[in-house]
């Protein structure tokens, strides 16, 4: 258990998430105007979304199916009869005074996930609910010195709000949940994960008690929009209400935003309770009910989800579960390993992808479909490796180049003369001319300093210029050492 140390002892932290995802789809929940991102302002903007009078929503099957199919990669279940509620509250950019959702009977129900930590530790966290609803549109108050603007293209974009159970503790399982619930989301193609454009949003709830005592009083941190921020807010939130506490005071439920310049949470008003929000069906909806056979379907033609895909390059591909959970975090780097291990060692093939690759990749802040190295690319270098041809230390200058220049790995050994010299005569005549060089060091080591071999290794490859095949200098050195 990883605890706060506060002034007056030890105390521990409660969170839930509140992930509002928006659905991957091209027309909205209730509506057929377009969601797509960056538009100019209401330009996508039907009656039904802009809350004119008399209009009447009509549900849009995609979303419905995004929806199953992401409860079903939650492990969750799902409800086969749901209902669309009207939660009631008033504010400028939701025309209608009421913003379409689900309350009482959600479409998804219980489910789990299972978070990847520090070491390669596991734990389970549970899912509440999965809810269909409509989102609202966006005030402006940065266009004009005395007026907000509204957009309304945001109004009525699907957004599944997917519901944890306060089970983390931390602010790293906080983070390893929003990794690894967008993953999940990213491999079934249901939301594109894009918190910096909104289409991930993040509520922490986050209370502090006394080690396995009673539940705190929680406040919820609006609209956290990147994992990183997410972890400052509840760090900062935590340690914001044990001061508190221990000064005597009390915590009040209310709504907190971040300010992500500062670091710190500021309140924003005090938290509503489901009653302030009037919930009751809506009564332009009929129940949502679903058969067995539409959720089958769905089921039937569900992707190879990330934590089935690491247990699967542990046994198949001999790799330790820390490697192949960095390689299953996102599809596109699982199917770039696999297409660089086919055929190759795969523990060799993890070790370059893991490495050299993706800190270059990281560095020029490229996606893996612009890397100047591909797969085949990739592939080809390492069986220069296998085969020889070049040592694990000229491989590094050669990827560098490949990267550089986009290049195969086998034309710039070439050009550059950087071939592994496996010749055993050039290699005992480098050797020779090492060890009648440094006739003193020789006499050292055969006196009994062993750890002087190091030294004679480095001189023959800095005499070879790298290009002596490590095995045969090892080799041969002993031998000739030995005497």
């Amino acid at each position: 258990m990883s605890l706060i140390q506060g002034r007056t002892g030890d105390w521990e932290i409660v969170i839930g998430l509140e992930v509002h995802a928006q659905v991957v789809s091209k027309s909205k929940l209730f509506s057929g105007a377009a969601t797509e991102f960056g538009a100019e302002p209401n330009s996508q903007v039907s009656f039904v979304d802009a809350g004119m009078p008399g209009m009447l929503p009509v549900i849009n099957e995609v979303c419905v199916r995004q929806a199953v199919l992401t409860g079903l990669g939650l492990n969750a279940e799902i409800n086969l009869v749901s209902v669309f509620d009207r939660k009631n509250y008033f504010y400028a950019d939701l025309p209608a005074g009421y913003q379409i959702s689900q309350f009482t009977r959600p479409i998804v129900g219980k489910g789990t996930i299972v978070l990847d930590l520090a070491g390669g530790a596991t734990r389970e966290v549970g899912i509440t609910r999965l809810h269909l609803e409509q989102d609202a549109g966006k005030s402006l108050h940065d266009q004009h010195p005395s007026k907000s603007y509204i957009d309304l293209n945001r109004s009525g974009v699907a957004l599944m709000e997917i519901v944890s159970e306060p089970d983390m503790r931390t602010a790293e399982e906080a983070g390893a949940y929003l990794k690894k619930l967008r993953s999940i989301l990213r491999y079934l193609g249901t939301c594109d994960g894009n918190m910096e454009e909104g289409s991930m949003r993040c509520d922490c709830n986050v209370s502090v008690r006394r080690p396995g005592g009673e539940l705190g009083t929680r406040c919820e941190i609006k609209n956290v929009n990147s994992i990183r921020f997410v972890m400052q807010a509840i760090e900062y939130e935590a340690r914001r209400q044990i001061e508190i506490i221990e000064d005597g005071g009390a915590i009040r439920q209310e709504t907190r935003l971040f300010d992500s310049g500062r670091g710190e949470t500021r309140s924003m008003r005090s938290k509503e309770h489901a009653h302030d929000y009037r919930y009751f069906p809506d009564p332009d909806l009929l129940p949502l009910v679903l058969s067995p056979e539409f959720v089958a379907g769905i089921k039937a033609g569900m992707p190879e989800l990330p934590d089935a895909k690491k247990a699967r390059f542990v046994a198949e591909y001999g790799l330790s579960p820390y490697d192949a959970g960095v390689l299953v975090g996102e599809q596109e780097n699982a199917a770039f390993f696999e297409a660089v291990a086919r055929g190759r060692d795969p523990k060799l093939a993890a070790n370059w992808v893991t490495g050299d690759f993706f800190g270059f990749l990281n560095k020029s802040g490229k996606p893996i479909a612009e890397a100047p190295v591909s797969a085949d690319a990739l592939g080809g270098l390492i069986d220069l490796i296998r085969d020889g041809t070049i040592s694990g230390r000229l491989a590094k200058e050669v990827f560098e180049a490949m990267w550089e220049t986009g290049r195969p790995a086998a034309a710039i050994v070439e050009e550059r003369g950087l071939r592994q010299v496996s010749d055993t005569g050039a290699i005992e005549a480098s050797i020779d001319a090492v060890m009648a060089a440094n006739a003193d060091k020789v006499a050292e080591y055969r006196s009994g300093k062993d750890k002087l071999f190091g030294f004679f290794v480095g001189q023959v490859m800095k005499a070879t210029q790298g290009k002596a095949n490590p095995g045969l200098v090892n080799e041969i050195l002993k031998r000739k050492l030995a005497g």
